[in-house]
């Protein structure tokens, strides 16, 4: 390959990472098959599987025809597993030997392997390809070259499940640090290879997702984006949160009277909305961190609960305070004999608000990975909404109990 078409590969397979997973497969359509599968092989193996998963059979068929007989296989293999799992990321195993060849004649293949593959570790399977022991280069280079791959191998092995979702393997590769993971099936057959780098790089793209998930942005989405498939992607939630806001300009509408009557309320109806709103956020941003890193395991939701109805009372009491200040001096600046007593509801409201809204920020992403949703998606709109309920809810409800 000629420099200028290694640049021009490399310069594709960029293109490829920074596009949705359907647009990249738009513009694999124009490229020639060999282009194509070379920069398939450069790009994050997760970005490959969902680039071919988008392409049509044809295109597909094409690219896997003239990729490397070992990746095709492993693409094709890949594709089985569900999205977004261990699976889908798995590279063709390499360096695989017999725990009867010698350790001479491993090396021999090895000077020949490491010309064609990037090698870190070495595998040593049975003739079932179930995985016994792996072999590390410092220790294979300083055996005896007549010993065999039994004898030097490391048996104590750690492996990845290709049906494993990426969040939960995450977790499990967390503080082990390994440059390679081996991927097996029940049985214990190799069935391919995960890297690192690899698995932490797709970890780090679900994660940049998250933040536009949680207001509706579809995870596909990027900049170059076109304009009406942007608006396609978006404006359902937006027209979600128009209902879910009319629900909370319906609450405002019960107690109208009561605006009517006591006019400085409505000047602390955004106050308890937005720290209510931002106690909410805080939870659920503590929530989908713990599932996101599998701190939050079956069962810690009580104690989750318990925690942000804790830091929603001391957080409500202590604004509370500076709210209820700020309401006594401005009820009293409009000569209102009831200003205590207004300071009061602030500061009642303001602690109700604030520990229903911590629960409700952690109530939310469970509920939706309960029913099978992402728990990112859109959950902020969902908490919007209820906090503004709750607030301004509690507010005019308690105004209209105690303010004649």
């Amino acid at each position: 390959m000629s420099m200028t078409s290694t640049t021009d590969t490399i310069q594709l397979a960029d293109e490829l990472s920074q596009r949705a997973p359907h647009e990249a497969a738009e513009l694999l359509e124009m490229q020639d098959d060999d282009v194509a599968v070379q920069a398939l092989e450069i790009v994050n193996p997760m970005v490959s599987q969902q680039i071919l998963h988008e392409l049509d059979d044809r295109r597909r068929a094409e690219i896997l025809a003239a990729a490397p007989v070992e990746t095709a296989h492993q693409w094709m293999s890949n594709l089985e597993y569900p999205e977004d799992s261990i699976g889908w990321m798995m590279e063709p195993p390499v360096a695989v030997f017999r725990p009867h060849m010698t350790v001479g004649d491993t090396i021999e293949a090895l000077r020949k392997l490491t010309k064609k593959a990037f090698i870190t570790y070495g595998y040593v399977t049975d003739e079932q390809n179930v995985l016994i022991g792996v072999l590390v280069m410092r220790d294979l280079m300083l055996s005896d070259p007549a010993r065999t791959l039994g004898d030097v191998m490391y048996t104590n092995l750690f492996t990845l499940s290709p049906e494993m979702a990426l969040t939960d393997a995450m977790t499990a590769v967390l503080n082990r640090h390994i440059p390679v993971y081996p991927v097996c099936d029940r049985q214990g057959h190799l069935l391919g290879l995960v890297r690192g780098q690899d698995l932490f790089e797709a970890r780090a793209i679900e994660l940049s997702a998250q933040p536009g998930a949680m207001v509706g942005v579809n995870e596909e989405e990027r900049l170059g984006t076109p304009v009406k498939r942007s608006l396609w992607m978006r404006h359902p939630w937006l027209q979600v949160n128009l209902v879910t806001a009319f629900a909370a300009g319906a609450v405002v509408g019960l107690f109208q009277d009561t605006l009517d009557r006591v006019v400085i309320l409505a000047a602390f109806l955004p106050i308890l909305a937005g720290q209510s709103g931002n106690t909410g956020c805080q939870a659920l941003a503590v929530c989908l961190r713990g599932l996101t890193l599998g701190d939050l395991r079956s069962g810690d939701e009580g104690r989750l609960f318990w925690k942000e109805a804790v830091l929603g009372f001391w957080n409500g009491v202590l604004v509370g305070l500076v709210a209820a200040v700020g309401m006594l001096v401005y009820a009293m600046m409009n000569s209102r004999p009831d200003a205590l007593i207004l300071a009061g509801v602030v500061f009642a409201a303001m602690v109700v608000s604030c520990v229903v809204s911590g629960i409700s920020g952690a109530l939310i992403p469970l509920t939706l990975r309960r029913f099978g949703a992402d728990p990112a998606t859109a959950s902020s709109i969902f908490l919007t909404t209820a906090t503004d309920i709750i607030s301004m809810g509690t507010f005019l409800a308690l105004a209209t109990a105690f303010v004649k």
